[in-house]
């Protein structure tokens, strides 16, 4: 069912089981997040906080941290059927007959449809505060020991491109400094930082607004992999089968989520940085200390029974491998389009999804297993990618003991391994540089000659169908159980 906002989210959650409140109170430094890892690292249900020590808000955790509940926030059964949908409009061609024609003209009727639509009166503006007790009402976290000061882990940051005027929601962590400013960690290839280069460059204050909560689709929406411009909104109306309700923001510029459940308005000056960090992060390492941009807030307006929500990251698997998972499954389409001998992808959850790659592939000719891999390594935020491994297409890939098999037979580390350097995650602690390092391809396809293999391929074990179904027909006879 599509959730209008998340106090629907948390209504449905709760009547399936997947909710538990929790009434004693708890210290937003440090104590939530040990109460929440032993959940996450157990398969635990959301949690909803009622009584956070120095705030009045209740805080929401864990929401998407199970694949159950990762698909009731995306309105499916499977992240596969969305993937469906996405493959059947990508696939879509020039109409040849009438019929074809009308089934075209409802598509487009239906992508239109799925236009944010902008209202001028929203829950998001029940109430506003421009002074006093700004980002100090908020139950902010500070995760783990080591971390620089409280973070807004869950933001929807919201910014607009200062030359064409189009907006972009993203998901960028921010370091509270104070009650009226926080860090806003921009990665050099995030349309964020490229939207406030472009505000440097120009010497112009840069405004911001910061959406938290309200519909689960637009907090994942945030985090996915779009192409630059592509509305991110547009996205999550997709994803919940109707339009996003847009509102204009109180004091700066921008259209905000409608059902958002705090607003968080401001700007930040051209070249105004400060060191933020460290932070405690997916990779299961602290991520340094390091300059970034200062948010400075104006303004926050809410809903009148709003939830602050909140996230933490650590080592996996945690909440964000299962919005990670969401994305592997619902941008392979678009992967295939452009790759298009990939038949599928695993992003292993110990590989917090920028370390490695595990890719199948319908295999044609020879070098085509290296092909896979520099064209993946040229490919958006696949070119981050550390290691990538390339198997055929008749392997598993979410069959680990299969995948070591075939990685430790088929390999000959002279001839099927690539070594190259390039862009790496920022996260990345193992480079010797910031952003830049070491990266490895494994051609672990079945060899040919043409590739190097002086000798035949062997024909892999397999038992005839025949005597399986002759088995399978005696198995009781034999006197084991089903």
């Amino acid at each position: 069912m599509p959730y209008k906002n998340l106090q629907e989210f948390i209504g449905h959650l709760e009547n399936t089981g997947e909710l538990k409140r929790i009434y004693a109170e708890v210290d937003p430094y440090l104590e939530i997040t040990e109460i929440v890892d032993r959940m996450s690292k157990s398969g635990g249900p959301a949690l909803l906080f009622e009584n956070v020590k120095g705030s009045t808000f209740p805080l929401f955790i864990n929401a998407f941290g199970s694949y159950r509940r990762m698909q009731m926030a995306l309105n499916c059964i499977s992240f596969d059927e969305i993937a469906g949908k996405i493959e059947s409009l990508v696939k879509i061609q020039p109409p040849s007959s009438l019929s074809e024609k009308v089934k075209l003209l409802f598509t487009i009727k239906d992508i239109a449809s799925l236009v944010p639509k902008k209202v001028k009166h929203a829950p998001c503006h029940d109430w506003a505060i421009t002074d006093g007790a700004l980002l100090d009402a908020l139950p902010i976290m500070t995760c783990w020991p080591g971390d620089g000061g409280p973070f807004i882990t869950l933001p929807v940051v919201i910014s607009k491109d200062p030359e064409s005027g189009v907006q972009n929601a993203g998901m960028y962590r921010m370091q509270k400094f104070d009650n009226t400013s926080t860090g806003m960690h921009w990665q050099y290839n995030k349309d964020g930082a490229r939207h406030y280069r472009k505000y440097k460059e120009m010497g112009k204050r840069m405004e911001i607004a910061v959406a938290l909560g309200g519909c689960p689709a637009v907090t994942y929406a945030a985090t996915s992999p779009l192409l630059p411009d592509l509305d991110e909104m547009m996205f999550a109306g997709f994803l919940e089968g109707m339009a996003i309700e847009m509102v204009k923001a109180k004091t700066v510029d921008l259209f905000v989520p409608a059902e958002s459940d705090f607003i968080i308005e401001g700007y930040i000056e051209p070249g105004d940085e400060r060191i933020e960090g460290p932070f405690g992060d997916h990779t299961g390492f602290y991520s340094a200390a390091d300059s970034y941009p200062v948010f400075h807030v104006t303004c926050i307006t809410g809903r009148n029974n709003a939830v602050y929500p909140s996230t933490i990251v650590g080592k996996p698997p945690m909440e964000d491998c299962y919005m990670a998972k969401a994305t592997e499954r619902i941008f392979l389409p678009f992967i295939k389009l452009l790759v298009n001998e990939i038949v599928d992808i695993e992003l292993p959850l110990e590989g917090v999804f920028h370390n490695c790659a595990l890719v199948s592939i319908d295999k044609r000719y020879a070098g085509q297993g290296k092909k896979v891999i520099h064209a993946l390594w040229g490919l958006g935020q696949m070119a981050s990618t550390k290691f990538i491994a390339v198997f055929d297409k008749d392997i598993d890939l979410r069959d680990y003991s299969t995948v070591v098999w075939k990685l430790l037979n088929n390999v000959d580390p002279k001839r099927d391994i690539v070594l190259s350097e390039g862009p790496l995650d920022a996260l990345d602690h193992s480079a010797s540089f910031a952003n830049f390092g070491g990266k490895m391809g494994v051609d672990a396809t079945r060899k040919s000659r043409e590739e190097g293999m002086g000798r035949d391929w062997p024909e892999e074990i397999a038992m005839s169908g025949e005597i399986k179904n002759l088995v399978d027909k005696k198995w009781k006879e034999y006197g084991f159980k089903d």
